[in-house]
This record gives C-alpha cells, structure tokens and sequence, in this order.
C-alpha cells in the first residue's frame, strides 16, 4: 500500500495471506520450526499477536503480547525507540508474569529497519528473558533491519 501511514512509505499488508487458512497454515508451521525450543513465544502488537499466537498454540507453550504504550495496567516495562515515520513505545507487565531467564522467540509479521524488533528484544531483556531468535513472515531487505538485530539470530519466511 504506497504512502502509507505516511508519504513514501510502502506499506505491506499480510491481511489477506493470514485470513487464508492454507496461508495462516503454512506461516504459522514455518515460524514454529524456528521457535521449536522456545519457552514463550512474544507477539508485537498487532499482527504479531495473530501469528505469535499461532505459534505459540502450535507449539503447546504461552504467548506474550508486547503491547503499545498506555494498553496495559502498571507497573510495565516499557522501551521507547524511533520508526522510520517516528517514535514509539512497547510495553510488557512488571507484575503477575515470571520472564527471568525465559527463552523467548519473538514473532512479528514484517521487518522494516529492525528498530521495533530490537525494541522488544532489550524490553525482554531488561525484564530478564534470555531473547534466543526472532523470526517474520517478511523481510524487506533493502532497509537493513537485520543488521540492527545482531548477534541475534533472525528467521525471514520471505526476503524482498
């Protein structure tokens, strides 16, 4: 989708792939191959909430929603970083949910310039989770954004 949220931006929308269920099938079986020794799968808010969630059924394990600032009671846990169209702020709770020393994959729907991947990868950390790999259903590899994410181990379904 051209110019959108913001002008020069190519949007790409996965909607219709994820509400094909030989789509959401076929996705949801490939990043669980990559999240196989995880104990807590994290979906960023929203589209990786839909796929994480997937996964994280497939596997038999929870899932955690990485949240959009100001969605969750306090106290949280809340990193702020930039976009490539400006800032924002991702959240997790500090209370009722044990993270220290949890292996975590996170799953998220596209990888752009790796800035919200790398957000929830320090959030988790700072909340105790070992952060072992993080893996999309599609990379635009021209941005860079996995160079951001080094050394941690990333899965693209489908590099453009």
């Amino acid at each position: 989708v051209a110019d959108f949220p913001e002008p020069g931006i190519q949007f790409k929308d996965l909607t219709p792939v994820l509400a094909d269920p030989h789509g959401l099938a076929v996705i949801t079986a490939a990043l669980a191959e990559f999240a196989a020794d995880a104990e807590l799968v994290a979906g960023i808010d929203a589209r990786g909430f839909l796929v994480g969630g997937a996964v994280a059924h497939r596997l038999g394990i929870g899932v955690l929603a990485v949240r959009k600032a100001g969605k969750l009671p306090p106290p949280v846990y809340s990193e702020t970083y930039d976009l490539e169209y400006g800032t924002a702020t991702l959240e997790v709770p500090a209370d009722g949910l044990e993270l220290t020393g949890r292996n975590i994959v996170i799953i998220d729907d596209v990888l752009a310039t790796g800035g919200t991947l790398a957000a929830t990868s320090r959030l988790l950390t700072r909340a105790g989770a070992n952060v072992t790999g993080a893996a999309v259903v599609l990379e635009l590899g021209a941005l860079g954004g996995r160079d951001l994410l080094e050394p941690l181990p990333v899965s693209s379904l489908h590099i453009i």
